[in-house]
């Protein structure tokens, strides 16, 4: 059967999107071989609305077949940083290579030399996209993201106190400085103070369909302080917990406050209903705490870039 492709068009496109990802993720056994339907509205209501700013129909390719399913998509996570996304049952390198020529020609960006340069990312497992790459004239960076996953079908460890600090959801807009500042000491350690940009972009994070307050969790000292953090996307049709972003505040570190805020999470999680939590990260500190709260084992998802 032929596919079609198009450019995204309205927002109706952005829930059938939402539940393209949804049964790819589910088809796949709850493996990330694409986007969560999760990652996708982090990316919508955060990255792209309080970053990039990117419209979303310059962004989202479609291929659909003559009914009109979605059978696989191309997006932007930056710009020229894109991802394909492919239903199992359509999978094949013809269909593939068809959305590399695609992305190659519409979400390319032009580098300060006048070079195009396109980054795509694949799992090391992929051997059929590693060797279309490869055809190609891509070329391993070296970049990477490792995928940890927890079931939670079994009783988890009773979780344990934390002298000096509580453990719960994030309170209402008087709480947004905080959990901003928060964040940026987290993520921005080594810049100057200068560049912090405020807090009103949480607003939009809030705005995200799958945003729940519950699980929305902070760290706060018994001095007021906020110290570490962490928000769970949880999709009760996959049952999937997603947790993005996670952090703690460099002068908390080394207290066991990464690994408290996750296992309060992942209780949470339980509670309702969730049988799969997942974190994706790629420090050394993050992929430690992962490996120890999560699992040792992960999936790896590695960076290819070409420039022409």
């Amino acid at each position: 059967m032929t596919l079609r492709a198009r450019p995204y068009q309205s927002e109706d496109d952005y829930w059938r999107i939402r539940a393209f990802l949804r049964e790819v993720f589910l088809k796949n056994q709850r493996q990330e071989l694409s986007w969560q339907t999760a990652r996708l509205d982090y990316w919508r209501w955060h990255v792209n609305e309080n970053i990039f700013q990117q419209p979303l129909n310059q962004v989202f390719w479609l291929w659909e077949n003559s009914s009109g399913e979605i059978a696989a998509m191309l997006n932007c996570e930056a710009p020229g940083d894109v991802f394909l996304q492919v239903h199992p049952r359509w999978l094949s390198a013809d269909l593939e290579d068809e959305m590399l020529t695609q992305g190659e020609a519409h979400l390319a960006r032009t580098e300060a030399d006048g070079r195009k340069h396109l980054v795509i990312w694949a799992h090391q497992r992929d051997q059929m996209r590693a060797e279309l790459l490869i055809r190609r004239g891509y070329v391993r960076t070296g970049g990477r993201e490792m995928q940890y996953y927890r079931t939670l079908n079994d009783p988890l460890p009773k979780a344990q106190p934390l002298p000096g600090y509580t453990l719960r959801p994030l309170g209402d807009t008087d709480e947004h400085p905080a959990r901003s500042w928060l964040s940026w000491r987290a993520f921005h350690p080594d810049e100057p103070d200068e560049k912090y940009e405020g807090w009103d972009w949480y607003l939009n994070v809030q705005r995200a369909p799958l945003y729940r307050r519950d699980l929305d969790l902070v760290a706060v000292s018994d001095s007021g302080e906020f110290a570490a953090f962490t928000t769970i996307w949880f999709d009760d049709v996959t049952r999937t917990g997603m947790f993005e972003p996670v952090g703690v505040a460099p002068e908390h570190q080394q207290r066991g406050l990464g690994k408290a805020i996750l296992s309060e999470g992942l209780h949470r999680l339980q509670k309702l209903g969730a049988t799969l939590a997942v974190v994706t990260g790629s420090s050394a500190a993050a992929t430690a705490l992962y490996g120890r709260v999560f699992s040792p084992q992960f999936m790896l998802v590695e960076v290819w870039e070409r420039f022409w």
